[in-house]
């Protein structure tokens, strides 16, 4: 009975957390403290809303629904890639208007981490199945690091028990979680601090 509960406590935490939850929210969040004007607030929220959450889980919603991907937690790794790269496309079309309207250039960064880092996970994913569940919730960590302080480092939390449903569902092994939570935090924090610092 108890591991029963667990199991259904990590599915609930693992549907709820997916990256897209977290590139909605957290730009949600930025779109408010970070922008001066209502209307580049509003660019920041609609980019967010459709090109970070809506289509992406339109996409996956669409692909499970053709049989393209085996289960809800895409756990076959060669599913992966086509979703991966269509997502790019996402987010250059999301980078692309949020410099156009001149937005923070702390979001532009994190937004162009999406781009940089999913590439990367294409790459890693052709050998390995790093935790991307773990790599949308740390990198979000890093980035509430970079403009709030150490504050931030209670997203840490979310993160762990993000990467303990990953594990207890069986879709990744530590190893696996662990990576994608070192790998997302640390590239997100250096390429935000890259970006602003020097453009």
């Amino acid at each position: 009975m108890k591991r029963t509960l667990s199991i259904k406590l990590a599915r609930i935490i693992s549907t709820i957390f997916v990256p897209p939850s977290f590139t909605l929210l957290f730009f949600l969040a930025f779109s408010f403290s970070l922008e001066v004007t209502y209307q580049k607030s509003l660019v920041m929220i609609l980019v967010a809303t459709i090109f970070g959450f809506v289509a992406p889980i339109a996409l996956f919603l669409f692909l499970r629904n053709k049989g393209k991907l085996v289960d809800i937690d895409a756990s076959v790794k060669e599913e992966r890639t086509v979703p991966f790269l269509i997502a790019e496309l996402f987010y250059l079309a999301g980078l692309f208007i949020l410099i156009f309207y001149k937005i923070n250039i702390i979001s532009i960064a994190f937004w162009f981490c999406y781009i940089s880092n999913t590439l990367i996970i294409v790459f890693i994913n052709k050998y390995w199945k790093i935790s991307v569940h773990a790599m949308g919730a740390a990198g979000p960590a890093a980035s509430i690091i970079f403009i709030f302080g150490w504050i931030g480092l209670l997203m840490l939390f979310l993160v762990a028990i993000v990467g303990w449903s990953r594990v207890k569902l069986k879709c990744h092994s530590i190893s696996q979680v662990l990576a994608g939570a070192l790998f997302g935090f640390v590239s997100t924090y250096l390429q935000i601090y890259m970006i602003s610092k020097y453009l």
